[in-house]
């Protein structure tokens, strides 16, 4: 009788798992993430923070080493020690008290690290600036968060320089890394570290935090104009920080971390590795061609990656010793499926994550069946959890279509829709800081019934019949290039700034052998004016990241727009920039001649074979 018991369980077991296969990963996931939920509510519950997390590791392994860079190594115990004393120099110039924001101009380097920590003993918040602004932007990211000082690197202190003035007329404090060249209100910092103590700060500083505090600040493209603040509370930040654990790190991996800090990726695994108390990595800028010297370096087990990283990575000459190293997984987002494939064709068999998520957003998908091409599974586990749903978007007048009782319609499987995630107390969405205008824009009212809320990722994906999800294309007006972000309204109102130019619309095209899609604007000239190409180019250096200015510039009579009189995108994405097809004059952005030029089949075909590089 137990034997056919047994033999009756059997099969069912094979009956059940031949018609869902993946049923084995998908719950193993979601007892995985259940266990990591507990974690968190007991963190929330005791009030526990990441920085008492540090503290704990730093004083269990104080000699471990939490960060390479270079040929420097610093221990636990070393950047404890020189947060403690950072924290100090802050403290003392009493501009700076606890529960106040700070912002961060500083690029990977070992004083992010220490300077975050510092912030976080002190109970302040740190708002995280890209590097790569400058002028205008750099100025609005700065007034976003609130914050009254400025901690500034050295290799950054040229770009705070421009705009100095402005930000003393509005009474800021900065402080410099390095030795100041100017005096206008720069105060040296590392000078001042060196004369504080290192002994512990007093937990009372930060006395006043909860998890629903901020953490930090970090900045993003959204659908209209600059960027804005992303909120990032406590909570949110170790649900974020769970990834690497969820992912199966241990305390013995080295990660290696080349994406930029003050971008959620790069700063979400720092934080997770302190949570593991593992050791970290840091290089100041991503190198193609010291990648994997880097990882046999510092034997790195673990590395971060976007899309462009591991195309670049795969693009480089093939080396005897390419599978000569100790890597065994990588976590990241963006990785095209014949790049993934080629990835592990060259350097061996290495596990790839690949993830879906937004610094502002409610949901995180995780590819953990290693399907290639796939960001996620839909399971039902998950989305009982956490729902969401891929509804019908029109393109061409840019907002969801709905049906007569003005609900929102979902797409069948292997049909493209919006990916929409419901806002609850399980997934807030925590908007931008002092921004409600572009917080509610985020959101999506009455979608699958009367006065439900859902997040709009931005985002058009696609399920397969076996329950992947794929990425499929960015709506809207925002493109991704460089692994950043780019606002197409923020571009347009830079280039219409021009005397020549009445009007733009900005978009992004697909080039070639290229991740993402690269910056093109469509321009109508003013009467009686020409195009000028010296002045534009000045234009937009002085006030976008180079990953912003449009490549190309199409030059149009006038530019469509639809009967409720918004521009036309969707003709002039699929067009592209070839000169062939396209009758109206395109230009080429030409950094070594610092102005646009006539773009010719030459040109094109440089491009396209990637001997001119965009």
């Amino acid at each position: 009788m137990l034997s056919w018991m047994i033999l009756a369980v059997a099969v069912f077991a094979v009956c059940l798992f031949s018609r869902f296969p993946y049923l084995y990963q998908d719950v193993k996931y979601i007892v995985k993430l259940l266990r990591i939920r507990r974690k968190v509510f007991h963190y929330i519950d005791t009030n526990y923070t990441i920085v008492d997390q540090f503290l704990e590791t730093a004083k269990r392994q104080p000699h471990k080493p939490l960060l390479l860079f270079k040929d420097e190594t610093f221990t636990y115990q070393d950047v404890d020690q020189l947060s403690n004393q950072a924290a100090r120099v802050l403290l003392q110039s009493g501009l700076v008290k606890p529960g106040d924001t700070v912002t961060l101009f500083v690029a990977n380097e070992p004083a992010f690290v220490w300077l975050w920590l510092a912030l976080f003993k002190m109970g302040c918040s740190a708002a995280l600036l890209n590097s790569n602004i400058r002028s205008k932007s750099l100025l609005h990211c700065f007034k976003c968060s609130g914050a009254q000082v400025l901690l500034v690197s050295q290799d950054l202190q040229a770009a705070v320089e421009e705009v100095l003035p402005e930000l003393l007329e509005q009474q800021v404090t900065v402080f410099f890394m390095g030795s100041p060249q100017t005096n206008s209100g720069m105060h040296s910092f590392i000078d001042k570290m060196q004369n504080m103590s290192s002994e512990p700060l007093a937990k009372d500083l930060r006395s006043h935090l909860n998890m629903h505090s901020p953490a930090f600040y970090v900045y993003t493209s959204g659908t209209t104009g600059l960027p804005k603040a992303a909120v990032l509370t406590h909570t949110k930040l170790w649900r974020m920080t769970m990834i690497l654990r969820s992912c199966g790190l241990t305390s013995d991996d080295v990660l290696y971390i080349s994406l930029p800090l003050y971008h959620t990726s790069g700063l979400v695994g720092f934080a997770g590795a302190i949570e593991l108390g593992i050791t970290v990595a840091l290089k100041s800028k991503f190198s193609s061609s010291q990648f994997w010297d880097d990882c046999r370096k510092y034997n790195v087990t673990v590395i971060q990656y976007i899309g462009e990283i591991m195309r670049f990575v795969c693009n480089t000459p093939t080396k005897p010793n390419d599978r000569s190293h100790k890597v065994r997984l990588a976590i990241g987002n963006g990785i095209r499926a014949n790049v993934w494939r080629d990835f592990l064709n060259r350097f061996g068999n290495i596990q790839i994550l690949e993830l879906y998520g937004a610094t502002e957003g409610n949901i995180i998908l995780m590819n953990y069946c290693e399907k290639i091409g796939a960001v996620g599974r839909d399971n039902f586990l998950f989305r009982w959890r956490y729902p969401f749903a891929l509804i019908k978007y029109d393109v061409d007048q840019g907002e969801p279509v709905r049906d007569s009782s003005g609900l929102c319609i979902q797409v069948p499987k292997g049909e493209p829709g919006l990916l929409v995630a419901e806002i609850s107390v399980k997934a807030p969405f925590l908007g931008y800081a002092r921004d409600l205008q572009q917080t509610e824009k985020k959101k999506l009212h009455d979608v699958l019934k009367k006065g439900d809320v859902y997040f709009n990722t931005g985002d058009l994906m696609l399920i397969d019949k076996d329950g992947f999800i794929y990425f499929h294309d960015r709506i809207g007006d925002t493109f991704r290039w460089k692994g950043e972000n780019v606002s197409t309204n923020e571009v347009a109102d830079v280039i219409t700034q021009a005397d020549c130019i009445t009007e733009a619309t900005v978009y992004g095209v697909e080039v070639h052998g290229n991740e993402g899609r690269v910056g093109m604007a469509a321009v109508a000239l003013q009467d009686g004016h020409t195009f000028d190409s010296e002045g534009i180019f000045m234009l937009l250096e002085g006030f976008l990241p180079a990953y912003a200015r449009p490549r190309f510039i199409r030059i149009q009579s006038s530019l469509d727009v639809t009967g409720t009189f918004k521009l036309v995108k969707a003709r002039l994405v699929q067009e592209g920039f070839n000169p062939s097809t396209i009758t109206d004059p395109l230009y080429f952005l030409d950094d070594k001649e610092k102005k646009y030029v006539p773009l010719t089949m030459d040109i094109v075909h440089g491009i396209l074979s990637g001997t001119i590089k965009i």
